[in-house]
């Protein structure tokens, strides 16, 4: 029987704190942080845990299977981002918008809210950062603010954002009792997030008078975002995020024809500088072209995921890997699984962002977009983005899943719930989930390393029910990313303000504890109806 004492507990919690020691204090990056983390925990399974090198070993291979789900989105959504880039597209599509309005608040929410989340929904991953900060410095977006603005306004649509993967990420790692009501509970929580966000930046740009301004159009957006984002969750998990945000970026051309928003109502905002900046040559495509492999890429997924038959004829072929069952010496079991979490390649999102990657590539070239060198190009970017996301990935999934084998995660678990009455657990693992992702600035790396312990507090404490506990941790996971380091580092290099990420900081951490906050209150206000 495994011991419950707070010296194991301590023990068990060694790995999670030694993480974070090295990614805050150290600020070494996820790719260094992760494999230090799962030898640690190799380590305090071993010595402490009564662990055997063969569940040791079953264990990584599990975590090493999971990574490889995962990383079938996050390398295709890289390529697909790599592709359009090179062809130019990222400027057809941000002429295409700054044309439709004069309101330079609408366009600062055009940008910086409604299409990061777009591109959140589609690929993630940092790009949503990447590429509307340097876009909004050439709408004239002081250089710190339009690191800040987009950091704050993809932050909600991590959860369900790129194709779903951390869903699908918390599905594998624990065995949901009431998949529909997390994935609802989930939707009502970050639908606070959303609409902070619109609020927060419409405060950035004009204080209360930009609030003003703002607040029919973020009324509306976030009606579109998080009321779609939440009746999808019932339908398909998987599209609920990307379809709102492509209603919403269509959502933004009328707007753009209503009154309050086809002049500029605030003649001087603190987030603009004193000089607008245009293009310097008009973009080679138009929005449309520009748009096509997106196009692709929602066609293909509607076709398949939403219509069932499609659905699944092509869903019968699934790949898994079979892995014996497994015991420590305090008797923690866990059963052979043949296949081990077996997926879909024919439905999975990866597959649909190969396709899109490969007809936006004809689809350019035929155009002559690209220039030569091209493939060189491609092929550095991707590994040099592929590499430390596919290590931190490999490192965090095959850590957790070493946690939960050797009964880690049941420790820390079960000592939590000795001590935490279920209406405050409900409200703290918001702030465990928005410090997760503060540490692995990942929605899916905090889900991955939080929810299994969530889980067992679920069980120990029954009143508080699995589903809100991890819609909590869900959406604190979501949140953090406005503050996590690598997506902070990655806006201040790609806006040309290396060395202010404390400045940037400052700023995202107020959006966060609000955000934080309100979505704690939500949970335990679900906590008491329910």
């Amino acid at each position: 029987m495994l011991p419950i004492t707070l010296w194991t507990w301590l023990i068990a919690l060694s790995p999670l704190v030694l993480l974070l020691l090295l990614l805050v204090w150290r600020r070494w990056t996820a790719a260094e942080a992760g494999p230090v983390g799962f030898f640690a925990a190799v380590l305090t399974a071993m010595l402490i845990f009564r662990t055997p090198l063969e569940t040791v070993a079953v264990a990584a291979g599990k975590g090493i299977w999971d990574a490889i789900f995962i990383l079938y989105v996050i390398w295709p959504a890289l390529l697909l981002y790599l592709v359009t880039k090179e062809a130019g597209a990222f400027d057809a599509i941000r002429q295409g918008i700054q044309d439709i309005t004069e309101s330079r608040l609408l366009l600062v929410l055009a940008f910086g809210w409604v299409f990061a989340s777009f591109l959140q929904g589609i690929a993630g991953f940092g790009a949503p950062i990447a590429i509307v900060a340097p876009l909004l410095v050439g709408l004239g977006v002081r250089p710190l603010m339009a690191v800040v603005i987009p950091l704050i306004g993809h932050a909600w649509a991590n959860m369900f954002g790129t194709l779903a993967v951390s869903w699908s990420a918390t599905n594998l790692i624990v065995d949901l009792t009431n998949p529909p009501l997390t994935a609802f509970l989930t939707g009502i929580l970050l639908w606070i997030p959303n609409l902070v966000s619109g609020f927060f930046i419409c405060y950035l740009f004009g204080k209360w008078q930009g609030v003003k301004v703002g607040v029919w159009a973020v009324l509306i957006i976030s009606a579109i975002h998080g009321g779609g984002q939440l009746f999808l969750t019932q339908v398909n998990p998987t599209l609920s995020n990307f379809i709102p945000g492509t209603v919403a970026m269509g959502a933004v051309f009328l707007l753009a024809k209503w009154g309050p928003y086809q002049k500029r109502a605030i003649e001087d905002s603190p987030v603009m500088s004193d000089t607008h900046k245009e293009l310097k040559a008009e973009p080679k495509m138009s929005l449309h072209v520009a748009l096509f492999p997106y196009y692709v890429l929602t066609a293909l997924s509607i076709l398949v995921l939403a219509i069932p038959a499609v659905s699944n004829y092509l869903g019968r072929w699934e790949v898994g890997l079979p892995f014996p069952g497994v015991s420590t010496g305090y008797g923690v079991i866990r059963e052979a699984e043949v296949p081990y979490s077996p997926f879909s390649v024919l439905t999975h999102p990866g597959t649909f962002l190969i396709i899109a990657s490969l007809a936006g590539y004809f689809w350019f070239r035929s155009r002559g977009f690209y220039d030569e060198g091209l493939w060189g190009r491609l092929g550095s970017g991707f590994v040099k983005n592929a590499f430390p996301a596919s290590v931190a990935i490999l490192g965090f999934l095959t850590m957790s899943t070493l946690l939960d084998h050797s009964g880690q995660t049941t420790v820390l678990a079960l000592g939590i719930a000795a001590v935490s009455p279920p209406v405050v657990y409900a409200a703290l693992a918001t702030f465990i989930g928005i410090i997760g992702a503060f540490m692995t600035s990942s929605n899916t790396a905090s889900n991955v390393l939080f929810v299994p312990l969530h889980s067992q507090v679920a069980a120990a404490l029954p009143a508080l029910g699995q589903p809100l506990v991890v819609a909590a941790q869900s959406v604190g996971g979501a949140i953090g990313n406005a503050i996590a380091p690598a997506n902070v580092v990655l806006g201040t290099g790609t806006a040309g303000i290396a060395g202010k990420e404390g400045d940037v900081l400052r700023v995202t951490l107020v959006y966060a504890a609000i955000a934080g906050v309100l979505a704690a209150l939500a949970s335990v206000v679900i906590y008491w109806l329910t």
